[in-house]
């Protein structure tokens, strides 16, 4: 397991609304097993999920995401390769929501023997009808 530091950009673009776009740099994990590479990092205030844990599942161009911990009431799952669908819920501070996820693109650019890169993912997701839109989550290995 080595100790990395992240650059991650959340970018949203909800129908009727402003792009968002979230940035922060945070320390994380990495670590290889079997055919996968692992990222883990802590959530901070910033993104709004103290107390959380993200780990990414990557093998090949398909990422597996999993939120848990403190912050979260219930664990958070989502699926991202290109062109399929994924459903399940997501958490927030007032319960979980369903959700699907169609992904239209996944990037991996992650040099495994140098621990650097990048993991791009593009995607649209749906939260029971409640919010519709696009979003991009670009993660870099510094």
């Amino acid at each position: 397991m080595k100790d990395i530091m992240l650059k991650i950009i959340g970018k949203q673009i909800m129908k009727d609304s402003e792009e968002q776009q979230m940035e922060f740099m945070t320390e994380g994990k990495f670590y290889e097993q079997d055919d996968s590479l692992y990222l883990t990092y802590a959530e901070s205030d910033f993104s709004g999920m103290t107390g959380c844990t993200t780990s990414l599942k990557i093998t090949g161009d398909r990422i597996e995401m999993r939120r848990f911990g403190e912050g979260a009431s219930t664990d958070t799952e989502m699926e991202f390769e290109k062109g399929k669908r994924f459903k399940g819920f997501y958490d927030t501070p007032f319960g979980a929501i369903e959700m699907e996820v169609l992904t239209n693109e996944v990037r991996n650019n992650i040099r495994k023997d140098e621990a650097k890169g990048s993991v791009n993912i593009d995607y649209h997701i749906s939260l029971r009808g409640l919010s519709e839109g696009r979003s991009r989550l670009d993660i870099e290995i510094l």
